[in-house]
């Protein structure tokens, strides 16, 4: 049975820089036993986070786009059918949106403003490390 993942932008990028992170791993344990999902507007934010210029004393512009391109093209997409407002930093509401309306497995982020919410709606919000420890 195919489980679904919500990864939110700042796990990605601790994951590109780094796959033997706990991010890269909970990455690669993702998309071992399941798929991404990403929404329009988490499409957007992936792709306008991961072109800024501060990141270029670590990683080229052309790797970080390149891995991007690879976590959108092989991610399931969702049209979101309910939005949520809950919570208390709303640029994160997106996460949430597209977890419930996919009934995603899980949401992978280190961001304690949704970790703070687990679990939302019966939908578990882990941080990478106790996504790894997970069976």
């Amino acid at each position: 049975m195919n489980k679904f993942f919500v990864f939110d932008t700042n796990t990605l990028i601790s994951a590109v820089f780094n796959e033997h992170s706990q991010s890269g791993l909970a990455l690669k344990k993702a998309r071992t036993i399941g798929t991404l999902l990403v929404s329009d507007e988490i499409i957007s934010e992936y792709l306008i986070v991961f072109a800024r210029d501060k990141f270029n004393k670590w990683l080229s512009l052309e790797t970080r786009i390149e891995f991007i391109e690879n976590i959108i093209a092989n991610a399931l997409p969702i049209q979101i059918v309910e939005r949520i407002q809950e919570c208390r930093d709303p640029k994160d509401d997106k996460y949430l949106s597209l977890a419930v309306s996919a009934q995603a497995d899980a949401i992978i982020t280190g961001d304690d403003d949704l970790l703070v919410m687990n679990p939302f709606r019966q939908i578990p919000i882990l941080n990478s490390s106790d996504f790894l420890s997970l069976g």
